[in-house]
């Protein structure tokens, strides 16, 4: 259509300077808190297989992917998920590899969006995955890096930890098991919404799984929600699930503030790969989460390789850019220490050479007039002005 050649499609936009700049600062910094622990960083594919994101448990709506064909008419999509394509090459190319993997990523993702949702279509993730090792140890670190990695963004964050296996225990002591109904209770449960799992569950007969599904939406706070949940989640899996969860959130506190850290049962991603922990990060100022993970401990062996248990989480970097961006106070772009202007564009460039290797900042003057060189270094608030001259002398101004 005429015009869109003006347009970014819905979902995506132009990020300029200051934004740039706050998105790689923050990236730089948490690259640098996985590579201090010693994670090795990978590359997947931007497009994939649609079959990829198409598993037992690894199931995508078709309608959340920008999908294309390649040319041999086989449907395609862009990446709308990272965890999804590490476990692929887990299962490929690292099937031989010592466990456990620690690997860490820096790319994007694109996912169609509702209109007006506030949620940008493709974004960047950093991220870490655990692949292998023993399940307690891996947990412990993966909370632990989360929350450095929320530190990074924001000193003011929040780290909510839940368990995938406690809705499902739960749905299992019903008959119901349609997919529609399960949705409907999930978001009702994860958005807080109680008159919308109240409708969900009003044609089922009361139970035990009735009421239980209705508390766990309330069933967050801080670590007293364990003794309130015993009242409402009974059984021995539940129990064990609790009781489990309480633990590791006692030993984490020990490394990560106590007050930094959330106790949320009614967490229930929609991603349905995850088998143990959930948990999600907040920072102030943002009200949709910044950084989001769990265990999965089955999607590796559906992809035909060694049924290795893992865990890992993802940040999402321009979510967290906003939020880092506004409470910085100062601008993160650099400006340039010299301005050099020249008629002679050769000798102009030897001198920015020369300054650059003197740990300078340095910016070259395209133009063919000093007056408007000096003019120039005032409205973009360059100090200095290196005027090299036809002998090459250079004249040093103060602007």
């Amino acid at each position: 259509m005429k015009g869109n050649d003006w347009l970014t499609p819905e979902g995506t936009r132009d990020l300029l300077f200051e934004e740039c700049a706050a998105k790689r600062t923050l990236e730089e910094r948490i690259t640098g808190i996985f590579e201090s622990y010693g994670y090795s960083e990978v590359i997947t594919p931007g497009i994939e297989f649609y079959d990829v994101f198409n598993g037992k448990t690894r199931h995508f709506p078709p309608e959340t992917m920008y999908k294309l064909v390649d040319g041999k008419n086989r449907l395609m999509v862009l990446r709308p998920d990272t965890t999804m394509p590490i476990a692929r090459l887990c299962a490929t190319r690292l099937r031989r590899e010592e466990l456990p993997l620690k690997l860490f990523y820096n790319q994007s993702v694109f996912m169609v969006n509702p209109k007006d949702s506030g949620r940008d279509d493709e974004f960047e993730q950093s991220g870490i995955e655990i692949i292998g090792g023993e399940n307690e140890d891996s947990d412990y670190e993966a909370l632990f890096l989360a929350a450095k990695t929320l530190g990074e963004c924001d000193k003011d964050y929040r780290l909510e930890i839940g368990d995938s296996g406690i809705f499902r225990e739960i749905l299992s002591k019903i008959n119901c098991m349609d997919g529609d109904f399960v949705e409907k209770v999930r978001i009702g449960i994860e958005t807080k919404n109680y008159p919308a799992i109240d409708f969900a569950l009003e044609e089922l007969d009361d139970s035990e799984a009735k009421v239980s599904l209705k508390m766990l939406a309330r069933l967050f706070g801080g670590f007293e929600v364990f003794d309130e949940a015993r009242k409402y989640l009974c059984g021995e899996l539940l129990e064990e699930k609790l009781s489990r969860l309480e633990r590791l959130c006692s030993e984490l506190s020990e490394i990560v503030p106590k007050e930094k850290i959330r106790v949320d049962l009614g967490l229930a991603n929609k991603k349905n790969y995850y088998t143990g922990i959930i948990f999600k990060g907040y920072v102030e100022g943002y009200g949709q989460p910044v950084l989001s993970g769990g265990r999965y401990d089955s999607l590796i062996g559906e992809f035909g390789g060694n049924d290795a248990k893992a865990v890992g989480f993802a940040v999402n970097i321009e979510a967290a850019a906003k939020v880092y961006l506004k409470n910085k106070g100062k601008s993160l772009t650099k400006t340039a220490d010299v301005l050099v202007f020249s008629k002679n564009k050769i000798e102009a460039l030897k001198h920015c050479e020369k300054l650059i290797s003197e740990g300078l900042i340095v910016r070259n003057f395209n133009g063919e007039c000093c007056v408007c060189a000096e003019k120039f270094a005032k409205s973009h608030g360059i100090k200095r002005l290196d005027i090299v001259n036809e002998n090459c002398e250079v004249e040093v101004r103060e602007v």
